[in-house]
């Protein structure tokens, strides 16, 4: 059954991360994507391992050398008939390349061209270098994430490249193919990971203009700044999580543990919070993860097993739920959200340059012009 993006045709250009992974979820939701790859020999780059593994599924594949001008008029007669171009290289580079917002848009007036950087297409920094943890230092987000008394603790790059890159160009794209297809009218999209990080932390920065969040760390309710909202060390050196902020499940934590809630520390006196802190760490210390696991399983009371990577796909909710595929012999996370009548499905892994020859075909090129190419080394 064909996803709900079916019919939605999108160019990928050669990127690491963030496009890749959006590359990923437009084919997973139904999308023809057509990704350029670079051509065998290339000057090898950090990103180029993902293009035949889960992340660069689902995909047709074409070797184009973007840097000749031959290269550049494929991929112009392409964007011809697609819906969408995504692409994250610096500014200013697709220009030089030929194939910038003004060169496709003259060709196909109503395509979406999406660019995905760091810092934006300009600003003081939008020609610099970065990555997650810059982008996310300057936004205010960083500084709030760790212990209080050290430096912030990074978080691994879901946030500004994932969250704040890819998901919002994914948004972005969407509303803009519904207005080209309302008005026949494509345009540009700025998405740049440190503002989309920084709109991610609107609640934050709410509590703080409410005089509800200090700008420290381990501070607040969300940041580990209260017993009842932060990680426990178990038996076996292992973890639990600890959600219990209603005081609906503090109670029934307490109960779990056999203290009397009316009587315990309590999480939500800030003079109470060294006495609660330490009744927790003494009790959680006495069984291994998984028996208070297997103790809180049953009851609502906001606390869970701190899995690896390599335990979560085996947890029963996750099971049940199908929410990991297995591509290419790996573990990956299976599409989501889940679409009632158009549901999304993991694609095959992506054989790199296979299918030049058959979108050459449908771009409208003779045989002899692409034997032409491949003597030029344009294509693979």
């Amino acid at each position: 059954m064909p996803g709900p993006l079916d019919g939605v045709r999108v160019l990928e250009l050669p990127a690491i991360g963030p496009v890749p992974f959006l590359g990923m979820l437009l084919a997973d939701l139904g999308a023809e994507v057509i990704r350029v790859d670079k051509l065998p020999g290339a000057r090898p780059g950090f990103g180029d391992a993902f293009g035949a593994g889960p992340l660069g599924r689902g995909r047709r594949s074409i070797g184009l050398d973007l840097r000749s001008p031959a290269g550049a008029e494929v991929l112009l007669r392409l964007a011809e008939n697609a819906d969408a171009l995504i692409e994250g290289f610096r500014p200013g580079v697709a220009e030089r390349l030929g194939v910038g917002p003004e060169a496709v848009l003259a060709r196909n007036p109503k395509l979406v061209y999406g660019r995905m950087t760091g810092w934006g297409q300009d600003g003081p920094l939008a020609p610099t270098a970065g990555h997650d943890i810059t982008y996310l230092a300057l936004t205010g987000l960083l500084h709030g994430i760790g212990y209080a008394d050290r430096p912030p603790v990074v978080p691994i790059n879901y946030v500004a490249d994932f969250g704040g890159g890819a998901m919002f160009l994914a948004t972005g794209l969407l509303a803009a193919l519904l207005h080209a297809r309302a008005t026949g009218e494509g345009q540009v999209i700025d998405a740049a990971m440190i503002e989309g990080a920084s709109y991610l932390g609107s609640m934050t920065r709410t509590f703080r203009s409410m005089g509800g969040w200090r700008d420290e760390r381990e501070a607040n309710l969300l940041d580990g700044g209260t017993p009842n909202y932060r990680c426990y060390t178990c038996a076996d050196g292992r973890y639990v999580a600890v959600g219990a902020i209603e005081p609906q499940f503090w109670a029934a934590l307490c109960t779990a543990i056999g203290q009397d809630p009316a009587t315990a520390p309590s999480p939500y006196d800030p003079a109470q919070h060294e006495a609660c802190t330490a009744m927790l760490e003494s009790t959680f210390v006495r069984k291994s993860r998984d028996e208070w696991a297997d103790l809180f399983a049953p009851l609502d009371a906001c606390v869970a097993p701190v899995l690896t990577l390599d335990e979560a796909p085996s947890h029963p909710h996750n099971v049940a739920r199908g929410a990991y595929a297995t591509v290419g012999g790996a573990t990956t996370g299976a599409p989501a959200p889940r679409f009632s009548a158009t549901p999304a499905a993991p694609g095959p892994l992506t054989e790199i340059g296979a299918a030049t020859a058959g979108l050459l075909d449908e771009a409208g090129y003779a045989a002899a012009e692409v034997d032409e190419l491949r003597a030029a080394g344009v294509i693979s």
